[in-house]
């Protein structure tokens, strides 16, 4: 066989062996998953966050992180603690891309002002106007949010046109009993709070279903979580206070995840102890995607409940003009 035959066969024998690799398809891309919103997105109230450089409390224990971690998805972590309407519009809707896949999308509770009610009804009746303050908070989430979210919602959609796409809402929070010392919450008060919830849910949902998206619920799962319940999946007053009335870890793996995951995924996720190692495991590369967003992060006020403080000043003076002895007051409230 001449050199020229020689090469020729092995020619052919290379691309023989070449072939099937070359016809092999690429590994294709992990979906692309952005989860949008705030406190009650990021996980505040799970304990642990990522090291992004922010204050966005965001948690690997915190339902979008789950999702990813059990379906193979890539997450882009952008819910924030604190986040308003606009701060979601100006901070988080530029990571949303024609690939984006799935989004979610929790926000409205700091538009209504959600921290400031609850430092209102916290305190004693003779130091507070707990109905004042639900009341602007319920005119707002009725003739202001709604066509806040619809603007916002076209955005995501505008941004994201070929995403599945799912609106959070928001748990009730109480159960009619406040076991927590130093906050005075009283029945009447929890039972109007849980009816703020439903309402901004409500609207929630309307204007989910206006722009094509599909709502998640979570307040049926959280039933016998509340603050104070038994198997309580909802934190009251805490320290950290940022921590305070939001959901636990448990509260995330259990309430919000199996809400979420269906909508936006198809099926249910189950948490388990392998879903959780990996969400863990996901913590540095998900903060080091975060922190190329911190200068805009930085600039979200950060929202949170104030714990009542009877020793000011101003606190007895109330008490005064309502004829409460004040120090009595405390004094059984230690017991």
């Amino acid at each position: 066989m001449n050199r020229t035959s020689r090469l020729a066969v092995l020619g052919t024998a290379l691309v023989g062996l070449l072939t099937p690799l070359l016809l092999q398809p690429a590994q294709a891309a992990a979906p692309s998953y952005v989860a949008l919103g705030d406190s009650y997105a990021s996980g505040t109230g799970t304990r642990s966050y990522i090291a992004d450089g922010t204050g966005c409390q965001r948690s690997t224990s915190a339902y979008p992180s789950l999702i990813a971690a059990a379906r193979g998805y890539a997450l882009n972590f952008r819910a924030c603690s604190g986040a308003t309407v606009t701060d979601v519009t100006n901070t988080q809707l530029s990571a949303l891309t024609a690939s984006t896949s799935y989004v979610s999308i929790s926000v409205g509770g700091n538009d209504a002002g959600f921290a400031d009610v609850l430092t209102e009804c916290a305190q004693p009746w003779w130091s507070s106007n707990c109905d004042g303050a639900i009341n602007t908070a319920q005119a707002y989430i009725t003739n202001t949010l709604p066509s806040r979210l619809s603007t916002l919602y076209a955005a995501i959609r505008s941004r994201a046109p070929y995403a599945r796409v799912v609106v959070v809402g928001y748990p009730r929070i109480f159960m009619g009993e406040d076991c927590n010392a130093f906050t005075w919450f009283s029945p009447a008060e929890q039972t109007r709070l849980n009816q703020t919830a439903d309402l901004l849910n409500s609207r929630l949902s309307t204007a989910a279903s206006a722009a094509g998206f599909s709502f998640g619920n979570p307040t049926s799962r959280f039933i016998g979580h509340a603050v104070c319940d038994a198997d309580e999946w909802i934190n009251g007053l805490s320290s950290p206070i940022s921590e305070s009335y939001h959901p636990k870890a448990t509260g995330h793996s259990g309430g919000y995840t199996p809400t979420v995951s269906p909508l936006l995924t198809g099926a249910t996720v189950a948490v388990t102890a392998a879903v959780v190692a990996e969400s863990s495991a996901s913590g540095e590369e998900q903060a080091a995607l975060q922190r190329q967003y911190a200068d805009a992060d930085r600039s979200i006020e950060q929202e949170s409940f104030v714990a009542p403080d009877l020793t000011t000043p101003e606190a007895r003076r109330a008490a005064r003009r309502a004829g409460v002895d004040i120090d009595r007051f405390l004094a059984r409230s230690r017991r």
